[in-house]
């Protein structure tokens, strides 16, 4: 329930400004012990002040947090951005980022690197025309590993009726200081196996899609328990890269 303010509020929030704008106005000349006091109360006022305000504008910049907006095909059938892209994180980020490490509950950093100088963290997207609220920026200083990658776990409904013919699309926004190779690989676990499908993405462009068939895949239909995505970057040493949205979706072909 929304708490409006009322008349009277305005009326006292007016009074108390008055009251701030005179002790402002008089500060040069105000009595030292009151100077003291008006100090103290005018801090702890700033406190909450700066914390409302921080948060205030955090949430009504745009785009607005927890957004799902995104284009989606005729007949899309499951359709998801992933929590990092989409809501603020209790964690906002990690130096020094070991193999292996979330950064929420589906997102994990992987790289066999002997002494990490990677740094992971959810950055506040405000561009005019970005759709995702957050978006999610490594930087790799020196790289003594031979790869590195981000795994993004997908939820059980993406794979809720999962069949060849279906088509899953991955849209993405991946900006980098300097171009290097990027490869999206889609995995689906069905039983005792693995499928694999690995999409080299564009290097002339920021904004991505990528179509993954299933047609061509070997799946057990019936075994189906498991999908997600690898980002795969490489030769990503001294780069900033920035994935400033992600998405994906299923559907079916449209020859069936």
């Amino acid at each position: 329930m929304r708490n409006r303010f009322s008349l009277m509020d305005k009326a006292f929030h007016a009074r108390v400004l008055r009251r701030w704008r005179t002790a402002a106005q008089n500060a040069r000349d105000a009595d030292l012990e009151l100077l003291q006091e008006q100090r103290a109360r005018a801090r702890k006022l700033r406190m909450y002040l700066n914390e409302l305000t921080h948060v205030a504008e955090d949430r009504l910049a745009l785009p607005r947090i927890g957004s799902n907006t995104f284009k989606r095909p005729g007949g899309t059938l499951w359709a998801w951005r992933p929590n990092v892209w989409r809501g603020a994180l209790d964690q906002k980020g990690i130096a020094g980022v070991e193999t292996k490490k979330q950064l929420g509950d589906e997102v994990t950093l992987f790289h066999d690197c002997e002494i990490s100088e990677l740094t992971l963290r959810q950055i506040r997207n405000t561009r005019e025309d970005d759709l995702a609220p957050y978006g999610l920026r490594m930087d790799v200083f020196k790289f003594d590993g031979s790869f590195l990658s981000l795994v993004i776990d997908c939820p059980p409904e993406a794979v809720a009726g999962l069949q060849r013919r279906h088509l899953i699309r991955l849209e993405t926004l991946i900006e980098t200081e300097t171009p290097i190779e990027i490869f999206a690989r889609l995995n689906i676990k069905h039983g005792p196996n693995t499928e694999q499908i690995v999409i080299e993405l564009p290097t002339n462009k920021c904004d991505i899609l990528t179509e993954f068939d299933l047609a061509y895949s070997s799946i057990n239909e019936k075994r189906v328990e498991k999908m997600w995505i690898d980002l795969i970057f490489e030769g990503p040493e001294m780069n900033e890269v920035t994935v400033r949205d992600l998405t994906l979706c299923r559907y079916p072909r449209a020859d069936f």
